[in-house]
This record gives structure tokens, C-alpha cells and sequence, in this order.
């Protein structure tokens, strides 16, 4: 397997099953904030890194680049409000860290790393280099 794999939580498997014994819906999906789902494209000489992080600011990313390992951070916070007529039948709101962090097959370079937030996917430009250096990443 690799280290870029994950696996799908228990409550998958068991939704119903969870639902009877009381637990609020959003408690165990794919939405809650501790999760960052990404994508890593290699090129010859960079990675692209494709993350989604919805309902983070950019001031609230933290990238950080040590020889090959790369880890993002983020506080999220994410409301959710459904209103049948003039109250509010469901509101679902949460508030929470989410992270991620994975090593690659080569150094980078973190004079060129390249990060840019749209639409709540980070996207970065990691370049291939040799040696080592460790640097916190701006968010533009």
C-alpha cells in the first residue's frame, strides 16, 4: 500500500447502525474537519499537491516543507443551515484542526514552492531539488 492511502472509516460499513445508537449524523461522516483529502501528481521536476480544505481561510493554513516531508495544517470551521419556512429545522456547524502529512520520493526545493488557496483546494507546486532545507510556506 501507500503512504498515500487511507481507509474508509468504520461508519461506512455501519450508518444505520450508528443512527439507532443515537450518534448525531455529521459525528461520523467525511465532512467533519479532520480530514484533508488530497491528490500528489509527480512531473519531472516538481510534485503538484491538490488538497481540499473546505471552509479554511488562508490565513489559517499552515503549510511546511522539511527535505521530502510535507504537512498542512488548518483550523476549519464549516455551518451548514437548512430552514423549512421560517425556523431552522436542521443547523449543523462545526469548528475543529484538520492535518495532513506525507513524504515523497525526492527533496524540494523551498526557495519555489508555489502555494495558492481557491475555492477551499490548496494547491501547491513542490520542486524536485537535492539536499535538504526546512521553511514554512505563504499562502497567496
Amino acid at each position: 500500500m501507500s503512504a498515500l492511502t487511507r481507509f474508509d472509516p468504520i461508519d461506512r460499513m455501519f450508518p444505520e447502525m450508528f443512527r439507532r445508537l443515537g450518534f448525531p449524523a455529521t459525528r461520523f461522516t467525511d465532512d467533519s474537519p479532520g480530514e484533508i483529502r488530497i491528490d500528489v501528481t509527480e512531473k519531472d521536476k516538481s510534485y503538484d499537491v491538490r488538497a481540499e480544505i473546505p471552509g479554511a481561510k488562508k490565513e489559517d493554513i499552515q503549510v511546511k516543507v522539511d527535505g521530502n516531508y510535507v504537512s498542512i495544517s488548518a483550523e476549519v470551521r464549516k455551518d451548514r443551515e437548512e430552514k423549512s419556512g421560517g425556523r431552522v429545522v436542521l443547523k449543523e456547524t462545526y469548528y475543529g484542526s484538520a492535518s495532513r502529512a506525507f513524504s515523497l520520493a525526492h527533496e524540494i526545493d523551498t526557495k519555489g514552492v508555489v502555494a495558492k488557496l481557491e475555492d477551499g483546494v490548496l494547491k501547491l507546486t513542490l520542486p524536485k531539488r537535492e539536499g535538504t532545507g526546512s521553511k514554512a510556506i505563504e499562502i497567496q
